[in-house]
């Protein structure tokens, strides 16, 4: 009996199978009758991944295909004569479609179709072949070398476009040196923050996040430099070595002044400090005991001004700018108070005083987090008052952390002025990158770069 059962749940299964594709080869078939012959070719070509040899998906999928075939052709021909272009793209669209269709049927097309295919695609590549000849004449080696690539979409080897294309390319590499920026007595190192930017530079803008521009490295400027321009160059000092370099564009510009502004602010309330208990009756008893605590807060904020330029090396040009202030915030938290105990058991707020008085949380919360940090915790605050032994300096390591907005608690000095400056510059690359990135596919011709007439 059990045997009996398993031969018909399988008979079942290979039934159902089989009309699996079916069912879809005939609503293939409905929807080309009612003219929605794409809904018809996905309902033949699933029932085909289904069954390859089913005999009324693949009429289905041929009938589909023959109409998709015939009104790809009629618009093809349609635009030929008005829009060669758009002709052409929908050759490589139709020819696509027919190399994917292999799978499930062979599309038919008229024995004149290919050289007829062969001629809307050779219009299209000629048409390129002139805009990158005119590109080059114009001292657009980035348009032209986009053109002579173009040309290899519809012809392969058509002409000479590959060589041309070889030749723009290597007149379209943008070789870009990032310059030591001047800080001028600041008490920053518009050395160390250029050499940073620079590696961010090099790296993010490696292929095949850049077409064209190519960072140089420091070997390639900095052996150029006399130990006086290490410091800053001025903007003639600048474009002069950008060209020993080899550079088309160079980087150039200042850091600073620092502007730092040091407060005090003051967090004074009762926090609760949940006490367990045991009652008569030996079970626990859950208490909450506000407990006064007094936290001080010394907060920096540091503001330093960025006015970094990008040069054309050939004339001056300004191609672009970044011209803002970078800012961070550090700060120094103690309190007097010593915890007992776990510091897990101590909450700024207890569940039964949001039960009780919402509005007193919600006032406890807010000002412990404009004295505190958005994310800083009171368990933070105790388990490092508990930690830290005497009064202690910065460490040069929490300036990382700083740099890249982490939020923590440490109880010591605050960093100097310059070092949270140096912080705030850390990541300061970012909207020169973007500029950079943006530049990448332009001419220096169309960025008002006067190239001359040779």
């Amino acid at each position: 009996m059990t045997r009996k059962i398993v031969f018909l749940l399988l008979a079942a299964a290979i039934a159902a199978g089989c009309a699996g594709p079916n069912k879809l080869a005939e609503k293939s078939q409905k929807e080309l009758t009612d003219g929605d012959v794409w809904n018809a070719w996905r309902l033949a070509t699933r029932a085909l991944d289904r069954e390859p040899m089913n005999p009324r998906a693949k009429a289905a999928a041929a009938a589909a295909a023959e109409v998709i075939s015939a009104d790809w052709q009629r618009r093809i021909h349609g635009l030929a004569g008005v829009d060669s272009l758009r002709a052409a793209e929908q050759v490589l669209e139709f020819s696509e479609f027919r190399s994917n269709a292999v799978n499930y049927t062979t599309v038919e097309v008229p024995a004149s179709w290919a050289a007829e295919e062969r001629t809307i695609r050779t219009s299209a590549a000629r048409l390129f072949y002139a805009q990158g000849k005119a590109a080059m004449a114009s001292h657009r080696p980035k348009a032209a070398f986009a053109s002579y690539h173009q040309c290899e979409r519809y012809i392969t080897n058509f002409k000479d476009a590959q060589t041309l294309a070889g030749v723009a390319y290597e007149q379209a590499v943008t070789k870009v040196a990032v310059l030591p920026f001047t800080s001028g007595g600041t008490g920053l190192s518009g050395k160390e923050v250029s050499e940073r930017w620079r590696d961010a530079l090099a790296q993010q803008m490696a292929p095949p996040n850049s077409q064209f521009t190519r960072i140089l490295g420091s070997d390639a400027v900095t052996n150029r430099m006399t130990v006086a321009q290490l410091s800053g160059l001025s903007r003639d000092e600048a474009l002069k070595l950008g060209r020993k370099s080899g550079a088309q564009r160079v980087v150039w510009g200042t850091v600073g002044p620092v502007r730092s502004e040091t407060q005090l602010q003051f967090f004074r309330d009762r926090v609760s400090r949940k006490v367990v208990l045991k009652g008569e009756d030996g079970r626990d008893i859950v208490r909450w005991v506000e407990v006064p605590i007094e936290v001080v807060a010394r907060v920096r904020d540091v503001q330093v001004d960025v006015n970094v330029q990008v040069l054309a090396t050939y004339d001056g040009t300004q191609v672009a700018q970044d011209r803002s202030t970078r800012a961070t915030r550090a700060r120094v938290l103690w309190t007097s108070f010593a915890p007992e105990g776990d510091v897990g058991q101590y909450a700024l707020v207890s569940d039964a005083l949001r039960r009780e008085n919402p509005e007193r949380a919600k006032d406890l919360e807010t000002r412990w987090k404009n004295v505190c940090g958005e994310s800083t915790t009171l368990q933070q605050v105790l388990l490092a008052r508990r930690e830290t032994r005497g009064g202690g300096t910065w460490d040069s390591g929490t300036l990382a952390r700083i740099a890249a907005g982490t939020a923590f608690v440490f109880l010591q000095e605050l960093p100097p002025a310059q070092e949270l400056a140096m912080a705030a510059l850390a990541h300061g690359w970012q909207p020169l990158h973007k500029e950079l990135a943006r530049l990448d596919g332009m001419d220096d011709v169309d960025l008002g770069v006067a190239l001359g007439d040779d």
